[in-house]
């Protein structure tokens, strides 16, 4: 019924991104190069447009094709699980950036408890450690962990453990006489 009120029918502006319900369904033998023929650019760009980076979409988009290759043959669409997928990992990716971005402002806004001048010196020294070196100074002599309780928690050898030690009191040896 057409009237002044009727709706106008809504169509895809661009007819290679139809949506999962409109998906062509796999009893016409398709096979997994056709669909990454047909849907590799489409979701790229709806990846893209979601994360706000090519690369990121790409990648998204690649590791989603990785999983419909594994599942392709049980599938009944793989459009749908493909558009699924893509979607999926864009929605996690934009989660986990607003969480990184709420943590990082608390940090900015958060003030260190200490106000010594040397303690600031040697803390802005240890954050210059690499990250395992930091880890390893900062469990054993901030947490007083144990060699052998450092190398459990990293997953590394006892030995390694007192390299990086070694390595890190040396740097900060360096840093912090150099400073003075």
């Amino acid at each position: 019924m057409r009237g002044p009120h009727a709706r106008p029918s809504v169509t895809w502006s661009l007819p290679s991104t139809h949506p999962p319900s409109e998906a062509v369904e796999n009893s016409q033998q398709r096979t997994f190069v056709d669909v990454y023929n047909d849907r590799y650019r489409p979701m790229v760009e709806i990846a893209r447009l979601t994360t706000g980076s090519n690369a990121l979409a790409e990648e998204i988009v690649q590791d989603a094709f990785a999983d419909l290759y594994q599942r392709f043959d049980r599938l009944h669409t793989p459009d749908a699980y493909l558009h699924r997928a893509v979607m999926s990992r864009c929605a996690s990716w934009v989660r986990r950036r607003t969480t990184e971005r709420r943590h990082h402002e608390r940090e900015r806004q958060e003030t260190p408890t200490w106000t010594d001048p040397d303690t600031t010196t040697v803390m802005d020294a240890v954050s210059r450690l690499s990250t395992r070196q930091r880890a390893v100074i900062v469990l054993r002599y901030f947490a007083d962990w144990t060699e052998n309780d450092i190398a459990h928690a990293l997953d590394c050898r006892p030995g390694t453990v007192k390299s990086l030690l070694s390595r890190a009191r040396a740097t900060l040896a360096k840093e912090l006489t150099d400073d003075r």
